[in-house]
């Protein structure tokens, strides 16, 4: 398994080169208007996924990946020699699902939207059940502080000084410890 970095570095140069042969060298009428949009290596360097897109409909995205399958010998050989590394990693080309699902989260979140400006039309001039703000903040209270603290000093004075000696150890003269 080689370094990811590796894997990362060698991906991007895969990506390029197929992207420059797509646009200088591979001349298939059935090709499309494709972007490159990723490529990715497995940790042995041994193959490559190249993810595209293709602007048009299904037939022209159908034409594209049958166009990229019969080409891939020629991008094959050209990452080969653009790459430099002992093994020549396999090609897959897979359309990628990315402008798919922003389009879906698009759709989404004009739904929700649309979810916000009725709420916010019902609640048009309508008014809190309670407070309008039902947090506390001490900064702005005007109470007094606790007056837990006289309890404490009446058990003070329940204390006495003559308390202070019980704790003493025996008598220095008592060579046994006892009184």
């Amino acid at each position: 398994m080689s370094d990811p970095a590796r894997a990362r570095k060698l991906a991007d140069r895969i990506k390029v080169v197929v992207a420059e042969t797509l646009e200088r060298r591979v001349k298939d009428p059935r090709l499309g208007f494709i972007t490159v949009t990723d490529t990715r290596v497995t940790g042995d360097l041994q193959h490559a996924t190249v993810f595209y897109t293709v602007f048009g409909d299904e037939t022209e995205k159908a034409s594209t990946a049958a166009a990229l399958e019969s080409a891939k010998g020629k991008l094959r050989s050209e990452v080969g020699k653009a790459v430099g590394i002992r093994l020549t990693p396999t090609l897959e080309f897979v359309p990628d699902a990315m402008p798919e699902t922003a389009a879906s989260i698009a759709d989404l979140l004009s739904v929700a939207a649309a979810k916000d400006a009725e709420v916010a039309a019902l609640a048009q001039g309508k008014t809190y059940a309670g407070e309008a703000d039902p947090y506390r903040h001490p900064e702005l209270d005007d109470v007094a502080p606790d007056e837990d603290d006289d309890e404490d000093d009446e058990d003070d004075e329940d204390w006495d000084a003559s308390d202070e000696g019980s704790d003493e150890g025996p008598d220095e003269d008592d060579a046994t410890g006892t009184r």
